[in-house]
């Protein structure tokens, strides 16, 4: 299906093609477990030779639907659904990298993620470092090291707003032998393809634009099939050698293009079983079927509420890389030249306390520490999410302590500044 259609058809058919008298909506398989005739049946299953359902926490018809019209709106070879875009991020590298392994991530990232790899990954025995992605390809290939087994970052970044320059790390993390995993959650594959551009592995935060209705929490991995383990063995033997748990079986060589995926659900879907529920996934669903009509609506009204701030003279400084002048203008152009995602960061002269104030003021928007749905609604990082930083520890984490983050929804857009200037006003 991906070869034909275009995104937006993709959006409302893809994952369910009903059969004769099938429900013509993806229906929701409510049910923990499936039934078999014959011992045999189930056997095969158990030892990968058959394609099935046998348990929820594994593969459930819904949630493989909802997987496969994710892989096919980014251009994979197949997707998994998680519980959070936190599991999503936590499998994607969990995949490649054990106890003694590294990586290197962009220092750019959303702080839940920068804890999951500095802190919980560390007790795992998986390091990580960090670096500035804006560096020379020289200067962040000096993080590479012989036991480094990906490179990671987000297309835009969360709430920095940063553009990643995808070919760049796509160049070298490949010059290394690893894999670039690329969290796409802001820009979604409406406006953003990675494997494009080089990726191998995209994650999503499912429960932002995707879902759109903050109505569930989920994540997905989708595998481009593009990455060639096989060629970098001795880096990657969870794909490239024998599994005892799975009577000796070798992903690589069994699944070809889908190993790193089929290795995900087989063997840490199994064990770690963060798994959405069908529930959450039928939502999503109905969320990925406006994606394409909600998108362009986000971004309009972002770029409209951006030119307004930054010919507001309250106003110290706005971030949006729909912005003539923005230090990412260019590359948001070269990356998502239709848009890149709702999501604007802006400071209001005499820094946090005018900052507070200002959102306290607020009426349509809404202070929650959600992003990225249809109703526009607003944070500050420095008193909300990162109050356990100190002020320089916010610079550094690129989260200026007057930073606001706005998520412009999909209202009228003079209702939403109408409400930004009566909030700037009083």
């Amino acid at each position: 299906m991906a070869k034909q259609f275009k995104p937006e058809t993709l959006c409302v058919q893809a994952g369910w093609s009903p059969k004769k008298g099938e429900p013509r909506v993806l229906p929701i398989y409510q049910s923990t477990t499936f039934k078999y005739d014959t011992s045999e049946q189930m056997a095969r299953l158990f030892d990968l030779e058959d394609n099935g359902y046998f348990y929820t926490r594994l593969q459930n018809p819904t949630n493989d639907a909802v997987a496969a019209k994710i892989a096919a709106l980014e251009g994979g070879v197949g997707a998994m659904l998680t519980s959070s875009g936190q599991a999503a991020n936590f499998y994607a590298v969990f995949n490649i990298c054990q106890a003694g392994d590294h990586f290197v991530c962009s220092s750019a990232i959303y702080g839940g993620t920068f804890n999951l790899f500095n802190v919980t990954m560390k007790k795992l025995g998986i390091d990580v470092t960090f670096v500035n992605p804006d560096d020379s390809e020289e200067e962040i290939a000096k993080a590479f090291r012989p036991n480094t087994k990906a490179l990671f970052g987000e297309t835009i970044s969360n709430p920095a707003l940063e553009v990643l320059d995808i070919e760049k790390f796509a160049r070298i993390a490949h010059s290394h032998g690893v894999p670039l995993i690329v969290d796409n959650t802001f820009p979604t594959p409406i406006n953003c393809r990675p494997f494009e551009w080089g990726a191998d592995i995209v994650v999503h935060s499912t429960t932002k634009y995707m879902d759109g209705h903050a109505t569930s929490v989920g994540g997905a991995i989708v595998d481009s099939g593009n990455f060639d383990w096989d060629a970098h063995a001795e880096k990657f033997p969870g794909l490239c050698t024998p599994d005892e748990s799975y009577h000796g079986l070798t992903y690589t060589k069994a699944f070809g293009k889908m190993a790193y995926i089929t290795k995900a659900t087989a063997q840490l879907m199994r064990d770690l079983g963060s798994i959405q529920s069908p529930m959450n996934a039928f939502l999503l669903n109905l969320g990925l079927e406006t994606l394409h009509l909600r998108m362009p609506q986000h971004c309009k009204n972002a770029q409209r509420v951006a030119e307004y701030l930054q010919k507001n003279d309250k106003v110290a400084w706005v971030n949006y890389c729909g912005l003539p002048g923005n230090k990412y203008y260019e590359l948001a152009q070269k990356y998502m030249p239709n848009g890149s995602c709702g999501v604007i960061s802006f400071g209001l002269k005499g820094g946090r306390e005018v900052a507070i104030r200002f959102m306290d003021h607020l009426k349509l928007a809404a202070i929650v520490t959600h992003v990225a749905d249809a109703r526009t609604c607003v944070l500050h990082p420095a008193s909300h999410t990162h109050r356990q930083l100190t002020d320089e520890q916010l610079i550094e984490a690129g989260v200026r302590p007057d930073l606001i983050r706005f998520s412009v929804g999909i209202e009228n857009a003079e209702d939403i500044i109408a409400d930004i200037e009566q909030a700037l006003n009083a």
